[in-house]
Formats: structure tokens, C-alpha cells, sequence
């Protein structure tokens, strides 16, 4: 029997990751910031400065994440298929941050259905070619790694993020709009770093000619 041993490259750890993973990483950290932000005092907005009751509430976020299964689902086959699954990336978490606005603005709960469609109608769109952008630039070997450094970056900004509103409110004196634009400034800085920040290499791009 002949038994697997670890490369040389598997036992550098978080060292050797691709930059694009910690990009991915941060992108989601500012990204799961504004979004945590915004989710942790919504159902509180509603219902104190909109006067919605529960049930709108639940309609709400019933339709949302609908959306948002649903799209995952396609999103993937057509990063696949186009090649291009920055480009798929951007338009999600794009999406996302230009409804932000809707949030701070609304002055009626439907404002904040079309907010949390959209939001949510981004995520269905960038998680699946976002996932494939890492594991285009990982070794298999190493992709436990990456996918674990990407989700932990995610994590630490969906705690960070009701923790900052929650300040911001106590601070501001209940200013829930408030909250809304810092998470307008996550989001634009989570949209900045991917255009920016990464690259899809000709060797990602041969892979997926490959693999088809």
C-alpha cells in the first residue's frame, strides 16, 4: 500500500495562500460587516420608526432569502460558462452595496423589501463564482485552508458588524439611519478591494477550458 505524503507547499500553512483568497477573505469581512450591521437592527427599524408588525417582517425576510437560494443555484453553471467570474463577482457584491441607500432612506416598509430583495438578489449572484475564484488559484491540498481562511474573515465581520451598530446606537442616540451608511462605507470598500485586489490568472482560465 502506498501511503500520501504531505507536499512541501500544504505545510506552509496560511503562509503560501493566494493573495487572491485573502482578498476573497477581506471582501467578504467589509462585505458580512455592513450586511450583519444592517440585519441586527432591521426587524427594531421596522417596526419602531416604520411602524411595520411582524408578519411584514417575516414577509420580508420570507422573500429575501428565497431569492437568494434560488439564485445560487444558477449562478454557478454561468461563471462556468461565460469564464468570467470576477466579473460575476462584482455585479453580486455590487448589487448589494448600491441598495444599501434604500435602508437609510426608506420611509415605508416596502422600501425595505426592494433593499433586502436586491441585497439579497446580489449574494445569489457572487457567492458561487466568488467560491470558484478560490478554487481556481488553490492547489487541491490547500484548499481546506483557503476556504477555512475565507470563511473565518467573513466571520469575524458578521460578529463585528452588530457589534459596531450597537454602538453606533448608543452612541447616536438611536440613529438607526446612521447605521445604514456606515454600512454603505463597508460595502464600497468590500466593492473597491475586489475590482482592485484581484486577478484571474490565464492558468484559472486554462483550467476551466480544461475541465469543459
Amino acid at each position: 500500500m502506498s501511503s500520501h505524503k504531505p507536499s512541501s507547499q500544504s505545510k506552509k500553512g496560511l503562509k503560501n495562500i493566494d493573495r487572491n483568497v485573502w482578498i476573497l477573505g477581506l471582501v467578504s469581512l467589509f462585505t458580512d460587516f455592513g450586511t450583519k450591521a444592517i440585519q441586527s437592527i432591521l426587524p427594531l427599524f421596522l417596526v419602531s420608526i416604520l411602524g411595520a408588525n411582524v408578519s411584514i417582517i417575516g414577509l420580508i425576510e420570507g422573500i429575501a432569502e428565497s431569492t437568494a437560494s434560488i439564485l445560487k443555484l444558477f449562478s454557478g453553471a454561468l461563471s462556468d460558462y461565460w469564464g468570467r467570474r470576477k466579473e460575476l463577482a462584482i455585479l453580486g457584491y455590487g448589487l448589494s452595496t448600491a441598495i444599501i441607500p434604500l435602508f437609510a432612506l426608506a420611509n415605508s416598509p416596502i422600501w425595505v423589501l426592494m433593499a433586502r430583495f436586491g441585497d439579497r438578489l446580489g449574494k445569489g449572484i457572487r457567492v458561487a463564482p466568488r467560491n470558484a475564484l478560490v478554487a481556481d488559484v488553490t492547489p487541491i491540498e490547500q484548499r481546506g485552508a483557503a476556504y477555512g481562511l475565507r470563511q473565518t474573515l467573513d466571520t469575524i465581520g458578521a460578529f463585528s458588524g452588530p457589534l459596531a451598530a450597537t454602538l453606533i446606537l448608543l452612541i447616536s442616540g438611536q440613529n438607526f439611519r446612521l447605521v445604514f451608511w456606515v454600512a454603505l462605507v463597508s460595502g464600497i470598500i468590500s466593492v473597491c478591494l475586489l475590482v482592485k485586489g484581484i486577478q484571474e490568472t490565464p492558468s484559472s482560465q486554462e483550467k476551466r477550458i480544461i475541465a469543459g
